[in-house]
């Protein structure tokens, strides 16, 4: 069952919409891409994650959600964010580990 924003607003997804609060910056979904070298493990990217939510509001940026491939040492993370740019650099003040591509994504349902 669809969840209703504070605004009466749905999300496709369930989720609630975000609101934009008037006079802050537009944010944007991005999708952020680590290609490491060799394996990486979900506790270690849990760790870093960690770590950008200690620094995201510093720069008004939200991460939502990582994934991680082990065996190809691949993260992918999902951020709103101003832009491009403050989103890595919550990345590069947390943990050094910036990211090699960086997308903006539209969610769909």
């Amino acid at each position: 069952m669809p969840i209703r924003a504070l605004d009466g607003s749905l999300s496709r997804s369930g989720r609630p919409v975000r609101l934009r609060m008037e006079g802050k910056a537009a944010m944007a979904l991005y999708m952020d891409v680590h290609n490491m070298d060799g394996s990486v493990t979900v506790d270690d990217v849990k760790k870093a994650h960690a770590a950008d939510l200690e620094k995201q509001g510093d720069h008004g940026v939200e991460y939502l959600r990582y994934w991680v491939d082990e065996q190809h040492g691949k993260i992918f993370c999902l951020v709103d964010a101003p832009d491009a740019e403050a989103a890595n650099q919550v990345h590069r003040e947390a943990h050094g580990l910036v990211a090699d591509e960086i997308y903006p994504v539209t969610e769909g349902s």
